[in-house]
């Protein structure tokens, strides 16, 4: 499972007192069988709508047209209100209150979905979902109702930036998303000063999160998974009471924390030794490429392109789709990265994207219907003004007659 997911996961733990696990889950069964259209082939129970959402968002961004029924297979998850789960299994059966909803799969099926076009009303419908169960401190936590995080909170600013909304507007209470950011970032000074914390702890106090942090960057600079190299602006770290401080100041600690890794973040569970950390990384080189860190995020994509093979072939399709947007951000050839082609890989694991052709077939036939009806409206056109004439002139011979 996606780092980010299981961190959000393990907070709804805390909120809703389910015992879910946040390592990746085990392969189905045979007698699991998974949908034909969705991506990866481990149990979605917990991260289905995420992998494929962001499996059909990397498609996107490297110019493939993702097959209809991986698209199609990603609307029909979500329920009446507007919300989506982690998985529905049986998507013929209406959600109920049973029904875990996922701020997270939420926020990144409107971006995938507001991508790809076409599915305004599915995306409309969730960012819809997406405002009503906003916290009052301007925030989200993964599941409704939970303590609002910086990584929900920010997956959802990408949410909102991609629907066309503008975060800062979206309010609760008279607070914004931005608001709920900048209450979880740390100051400056002390132990991971500048950097996003997820949560704040028992205590209230907050402690640096390298993952909520790459997260927290893109969040406050109103940006989605999927970003471009931006311009950088000011340096050192600040007071930080504007989003774009908060995350100059989450990007200089991201950066100080990759360099004195070797370019890589690292994570460890109890007990064990700290291992690098790929799919924070990939975030991590993201969040520093849109805020103009160029310099250690180009350091950091090389990183990945020489270590991140093994841990893409064993994450799936969320791994892939990670890595396809650290190399869009940094300029990388996601089809020669590290002598991978990510794309080839990403698309291996679903259903096949459209191909030139057939698109190409459709859009002919799509043409040549619109050609069709053209040519018949013309005709009918013609009539309806020939009937028109007719009558003008039957009516002029009437009266000439009287």
């Amino acid at each position: 499972m996606n780092v980010r997911r299981s961190a959000a996961v393990l907070a709804a733990v805390t909120v809703i007192g389910a015992a879910i696990p946040a390592a990746a889950a085990p392969s189905p069964s045979p007698s699991q069988a998974l949908p034909s259209a969705l991506y990866g082939d481990k149990d979605p129970k917990f991260d289905g709508v995420w992998r494929q959402s962001l499996a059909l968002l990397a498609q996107d961004t490297v110019g493939e047209k993702p097959a209809a029924t991986s698209v199609e297979w990603l609307v029909r998850q979500q329920c009446e209100d507007g919300g989506f789960a982690a998985y529905r299994p049986d998507p013929t059966t209406a959600c109920d209150a049973k029904t875990m909803l996922d701020t997270n799969a939420t926020a990144a099926a409107v971006q995938a979905l507001a991508a790809l076009g076409g599915q305004d009303s599915v995306a409309d419908k969730a960012v819809g979902w997406l405002k009503s169960v906003q916290n009052e401190d301007g925030g989200w936590g993964y599941a409704p109702g939970g303590a609002s995080d910086t990584n929900s909170t920010s997956v959802v600013i990408g949410a909102l930036t991609a629907a066309g909304e503008k975060p800062d507007q979206v309010e609760k209470g008279g607070k914004s998303p931005y608001d709920a950011l900048l209450k979880l970032a740390l100051p400056c000074g002390g132990d991971g000063g500048g950097a996003f914390a997820f949560q704040p702890d028992k205590k209230g106090e907050l402690t640096a999160n390298a993952d909520a942090t790459a997260a927290g960057v893109l969040g406050a600079l109103g940006k989605g998974m999927v970003a471009e190299a931006g311009k950088k602006s000011g340096a050192g770290c600040a007071d930080p009471r504007t989003p774009q401080q908060a995350a100059a100041n989450g990007a200089a600690y991201l950066a100080r924390t990759l360099a004195e890794d070797d370019g890589h973040l690292t994570s460890a569970l109890a007990g064990s030794d700290p291992q690098p950390d790929h799919g924070n990384t990939a975030d991590a080189v993201v969040a520093l490429a849109a805020r103009g860190d160029t310099e250690q995020a180009g350091k950091s994509v090389r990183w990945l392109e020489k270590n991140s093979a093994t841990w893409a072939e064993q994450g799936g399709p969320a791994a892939y789709a990670q890595l396809v947007f650290a190399a869009h951000a940094t300029g990388t050839d996601p089809r020669d990265f590290g002598g991978t082609d990510l794309v080839k890989q990403l698309n291996a694991m679903g259903p096949a994207p459209q191909t030139p052709e057939k698109t190409a077939a459709a859009e002919d036939k799509s043409d040549s219907k619109s050609d069709f009806f053209g040519v018949w409206w013309y005709v009918g056109v013609c009539l309806i003004a020939g009937i028109g004439i007719g009558f003008l002139f039957t009516g002029r011979k009437k009266r000439q007659q009287s």
